[in-house]
């Protein structure tokens, strides 16, 4: 009797235990790649359960859906550009959904090319044919490529073209030049047997678009009443994304296990490209992960109105609150 007694009691206390974990849904801005898997690290290791969190994970389909996702409540955070998210506060009527992390410190917005179709600076891109899906958080940027760059934007044609089809298409000829992120649209053009010093990457931040890439969100409603969640989540993701920094070999697996139809070379140089330019910056070693710095955001805000008629133009401090960061020296990278 003495020994039931105890099996029920450790039953309800592990029921109890299991209770106080927050369910946090969490909308990833693509599928799962290399660049995830810092979120499957911190998963893996326990970090977010130590947070008294449990969360899961769903891929995406673009670097804008997440915000829809997130405003909806039908996930409590995600991973989307904080561009569009400017763009999306712009609207009153639309909820004060705000960023929580950066992530990219460095945008992976690009323009991808082939050597062989001579777009070696922007303004070759002029008389060419460029394939944009029409949600892709690259193509959003275009508008301010083109000015920063002083295109003839009248001389590029602008092809629709779907996700699945834009590296193919380029690679055959098809297109001349194509807008994405930088690290998928490379790894994915080598999958289809394009050598790599065949392939041109222009970069929009080292041609005058000076942006912020992707943030982590959070619902309004979520962060005024569960801040304790936010935090924690904010705190178990820099170190899943310090332990990939250190060691992105051992935390390429937390993503395979995940997608195991992927090939772990692919994902795992995916992964360590977008780890030296996106993820961890010079101003990232310098003043940890997850930080912004506002006057760069304002100026980002300034830049995005260039070429985005603002009726009720956000403030940085509307977009993104470090309220939800640890010290400094918690988030450094080592």
């Amino acid at each position: 009797m003495r020994f039931a007694m105890l099996v029920v009691a450790a039953s309800f206390s592990a029921a109890a235990f299991a209770q106080k974990e927050t369910a946090v849904r969490f909308a990833l801005d693509w599928r799962f790649e290399g660049p995830a898997a810092p979120f499957f690290v911190a998963i893996d290791k326990g970090y977010y359960k130590a947070e008294g969190l449990a969360v899961s994970i769903d891929p995406g389909a673009g670097s804008v859906e997440g915000i829809n996702r997130v405003a909806s409540g039908a996930y409590e955070m995600g991973f989307a550009d904080i561009n569009s998210l400017i763009k999306y506060r712009d609207n009153p009527r639309n909820l004060p959904v705000k960023a929580v992390m950066m992530v990219y410190d460095t945008p992976a917005f690009s323009i991808v090319s082939l050597k062989k179709n001579g777009i070696a600076k922007p303004k070759d891109l002029e008389g060419k044919v460029l394939g944009a899906p029409a949600a892709d958080g690259a193509y959003a940027q275009w508008p301010i490529f083109v000015q920063a760059n002083k295109i003839d934007a009248s001389r590029v044609k602008i092809e629709n073209i779907g996700f699945p089809v834009r590296e193919p298409m380029l690679a055959q000829g098809k297109v001349d030049a194509i807008t994405g992120f930088w690290f998928s649209s490379y790894m994915n053009l080598r999958a289809n047997n394009v050598p790599a010093d065949e392939i041109t990457v222009l970069h929009m931040r080292d041609h005058g678009v000076d942006l912020y890439g992707n943030v982590i969100m959070a619902n309004p409603d979520f962060i005024r009443f569960a801040p304790k969640a936010v935090a924690g989540f904010v705190k178990a993701t820099i170190r899943g994304i310090q332990d990939t920094a250190a060691n992105p070999n051992a935390a390429i697996d937390s993503l395979m296990k995940r997608n195991p139809i992927a090939k772990r070379e692919v994902e795992l140089e995916r992964l360590k490209l977008s780890l030296e330019k996106n993820f961890v910056t010079a101003d990232v070693k310098k003043n940890g992960l997850g930080a912004v710095d506002m006057k760069r955001l304002e100026r980002s805000i300034d830049q995005i109105g260039l070429t985005f008629q603002y009726t009720n133009k956000p403030k940085a401090a509307d977009i993104f609150t470090a309220q939800f960061l640890p010290p400094r020296e918690q988030r450094l990278v080592k």
